[in-house]
């Protein structure tokens, strides 16, 4: 009987699909992903159609895997960051899960278009939704562990994981619209830690 091996992603081909990853980035920033062809991110990557055709089948399934490897490095950073919260306050911690999830001009700009596009798209939107959801389910036992490392438990975890993904992507906006501003910033750290705070309860001392 024989069997199939999976295809071996080669150094050449892994640093081919990087460039491609970086350069349609920055094609999906400038064009806007609608607009955006084949041609110019093999164009910006300095690569064949071939080249964009052995690695992906579509700029939908290239965004989606751009998509992917940036969440995972997302909860890795968050993941290195709320490790060390032990004694730390609510507010501490808060800065360092924010300083995990930088708001990001160009990326927000790409995944708004996206999501767009992906709402005109039935089976893209089912897609979209699975990802997101699976990211939050990720997330949440994270930020769930710090919480109660900091004496607080959280009676209902996916009301604060939809509160949490609220706020973020409302205020993201608003820091966006003025770069360099502090008000901003800081409205989204009190807004987070307000929902931090409503979402969860001190955890009782055991009586002795």
């Amino acid at each position: 009987m024989s069997t199939t091996a999976p295809r071996r992603v080669t150094a050449r081909r892994a640093r081919t699909r990087r460039r491609m990853l970086d350069a349609a980035l920055q094609v999906f920033a400038e064009e806007g992903f609608g607009r955006s062809t084949v041609e110019q991110v093999c164009e910006r990557a300095g690569f064949t159609r071939g080249a964009f055709y052995s690695n992906f089948a579509s700029l939908d399934e290239l965004f989606l895997a751009m998509w992917e490897e940036r969440s995972e490095r997302m909860l890795e950073d968050l993941r290195e960051a709320l490790a060390e919260v032990t004694a730390a306050s609510p507010d501490q911690a808060l800065r360092a899960a924010l300083g995990a999830i930088p708001v990001d001009d160009a990326w927000y700009r790409v995944t708004a278009e996206f999501t767009a596009h992906a709402l005109r798209n039935p089976s893209l939107r089912r897609v979209m939704a699975a990802r997101e959801q699976a990211v939050l389910d990720t997330v949440l036992p994270v930020v769930v562990a710090t919480l109660a490392r900091l004496g607080r438990r959280v009676p209902e975890v996916t009301a604060l994981g939809r509160a949490l993904v609220a706020v973020h992507d409302g205020t993201a906006v608003q820091v966006l619209l003025e770069p360099g501003a502090e008000e901003p910033r800081r409205r989204r750290e009190e807004l987070f830690l307000t929902v931090l705070n409503a979402y969860s309860t001190p955890i009782a001392e055991e009586a002795p």
